[in-house]
């Protein structure tokens, strides 16, 4: 009773025009909108957006766009409110998708907490962080948009790697998963779960030969004979890389996958 009172008397502090322009949006969807959506409401979008931002009843996402609060939050508004990190970070950069450490978490294939959303995207940007969250952004050449779906996170779409891309990416770039081994983990507890067709396909259209390498030993290590027999079809490029890279470039060198193996694979540990 006593929430639901202090909801009401904070939800008074809106004008009868404010009120009126926020439940428009939200009755269009756009409880996540630019200042361009507010337009036709105002001559003044800076004005209003500023007046709104201090009374809590909007959240600044970024330049030009911004989250309504809703209703629920209670008296606090904003102050006590957040949106889901995914769905912030699908504002933050077009064209993009999830990844990496967080799209290996998101599908419960690790237990550890990453220490930021990865978000791949094909223009280099910097580090920033957002309501108390950091958002890492890793550069990729466009051939690399493929393997994605589009969740539902809170009402809004957000677009996150497949299982299958997911272990690819990891791969490709083990220093935004926690190093290769967390990506044998994965592959270990979820190979069930993963089709053995798409991580072969999607490993060489990556176009990174160490990405094949590292699958393959990968795969013989935790005995996938399904993806064994399908690497066995491909011809390794020329060239020795390492299982993992980042950590120094010293180990036994497994001649079948061309691989220098300076990292452990072993699911004995994993498993006690």
């Amino acid at each position: 009773m006593y929430a639901r009172k202090s909801a009401r008397k904070y939800r008074h502090t809106l004008s009868d025009r404010e009120s009126r322009i926020l439940t428009t949006l939200s009755y269009r969807g756009k409880t996540i909108f630019s200042s361009d959506d507010i337009k036709e409401f105002t001559n003044n979008p800076k004005d209003l957006l500023d007046w709104l931002i201090r009374k809590r009843w909007i959240l600044k996402i970024r330049k030009g766009v911004y989250a309504i609060v809703p209703f629920e939050a209670g008296e606090r508004g904003a102050a006590s409110y957040t949106l889901h990190s995914f769905v912030i970070g699908s504002l933050l950069a077009k064209p993009y998708y999830i990844g990496y450490w967080s799209a290996l978490n998101y599908h419960g294939l690790t237990d550890q907490t990453p220490p930021a959303v990865y978000i791949a995207t094909t223009k280099p940007r910097h580090s920033r962080g957002i309501l108390d969250t950091q958002f890492r952004f890793v550069s990729i050449p466009a051939h690399k948009m493929f393997g994605l779906s589009e969740f539902k996170i809170e009402r809004n779409k957000v677009r996150i790697s497949s299982r299958e891309k997911t272990i690819v990416d990891c791969l490709d770039h083990p220093e935004h998963c926690g190093g290769t081994e967390e990506v044998a983990k994965a592959l270990y507890f979820a190979k069930d779960e993963v089709s053995s067709g798409r991580l072969v396909n999607y490993a060489m259209k990556i176009g990174n030969n160490a990405v094949v390498k590292r699958l393959g030993y990968i795969a013989e290590a935790l005995k996938l004979e399904e993806c064994l027999k399908l690497l066995s079809r491909v011809k390794l490029a020329a060239g020795y890389s390492s299982l993992d890279p980042t950590v120094p470039k010293h180990g036994k060198i497994k001649e079948r996958w061309k691989l220098v193996v300076n990292a452990p694979i072993d699911s004995a540990r994993w498993t006690k």
